[in-house]
C-alpha cells in the first residue's frame, strides 16, 4: 500500500486565526494582533503547536502584552471560527486517493487542545485519514527533525521516498532532509499534477 502524508492548515483546511479573534474585538484589531509587529502571533501559536498549554500561553502573553488581553483571550474560545472551510479541490483529491487504496496520513502542527475541532467541523474529510500525527500531542513541531522520526514510527516503515505535501517551505525542506519526497502546496491543480507525475493518480 502506498502512503501519502498531508499537512492540514493551508493544505486541507482553510485556517485563518483572524476570524476567531475578530469575533470579539473586530476585524481591524484582529488583523493587527495576528499580522502586526507588536505581537508575534506566529511564534506564540507555534509554542502551543509544540505542546505548551493554552492556559500557560494566555497567561504569559497577557503578562507581556496587557494591552492585548482581549485579543489574547478571544482566540481559543472562538477557535472553531478560524476553520473557514476546505481548500478548493483538495477534498476531491483525498477521495480519489482513498478510492485507489492509498493510505492517507496527516502530519500537522496543531495544538492538542484544539485539534478536536477539525473532525467536528469536517467529519467526512477527516474520516479519510488512516492516522493523524499532531505536533501538540507529541510535544514537538515541524520543522524539528524529531517529528519526522515520530511519523516514521507511526507509519511503521521508513519515510524515505514517502510523498508529503505542506504549504510551508521550511517544513518541506525539513521533510526532504528527512528523506521524504516533499512538495510545496500552492493549489489543488498543482498538487494533482504532482500526484499524477508520481503515478498516485491518473
Amino acid at each position: 500500500m502506498k502512503t501519502v502524508v498531508f499537512d492540514l492548515g493551508g493544505v486541507v483546511v482553510d485556517w485563518d486565526p483572524v476570524s476567531a479573534v475578530a469575533a470579539v474585538v473586530g476585524q481591524e484589531r484582529a488583523e493587527r494582533f495576528v499580522h502586526g509587529a507588536e505581537f508575534d502571533f506566529a511564534a506564540w501559536n507555534q509554542a502551543q503547536d509544540a505542546g505548551r498549554s493554552w492556559a500557560d500561553a494566555e497567561a504569559a502573553a497577557t503578562a507581556s502584552h496587557p494591552d492585548l488581553a482581549e485579543e489574547i483571550a478571544a482566540y481559543r474560545p472562538n477557535f472553531i471560527l478560524s476553520l473557514r472551510g476546505l481548500i478548493p479541490g483538495v477534498p476531491q483529491i483525498l477521495e480519489a486517493l482513498h478510492d485507489r487504496g492509498v493510505r492517507l496520513v496527516v502530519l500537522t502542527n496543531w495544538s492538542a487542545e484544539t485539534i478536536h475541532h477539525g473532525p467536528e467541523v469536517f467529519p467526512e474529510v477527516f474520516a479519510l485519514f488512516d492516522d493523524i500525527v499532531v505536533s501538540g500531542r507529541e510535544s514537538v513541531a515541524k520543522p524539528d527533525p524529531e517529528i519526522f522520526q515520530i511519523l516514521a514510527g507511526r507509519l511503521g516503515h521508513p519515510i524515505v521516498g514517502v510523498f508529503y505535501v505542506d504549504d510551508s517551505v521550511r517544513n518541506v525542506e525539513a521533510a526532504r532532509a528527512a528523506g521524504m519526497d516533499a512538495a510545496h502546496f500552492t493549489d489543488a491543480v498543482t498538487l494533482l499534477k504532482e500526484l499524477q507525475t508520481r503515478g498516485l493518480l491518473d
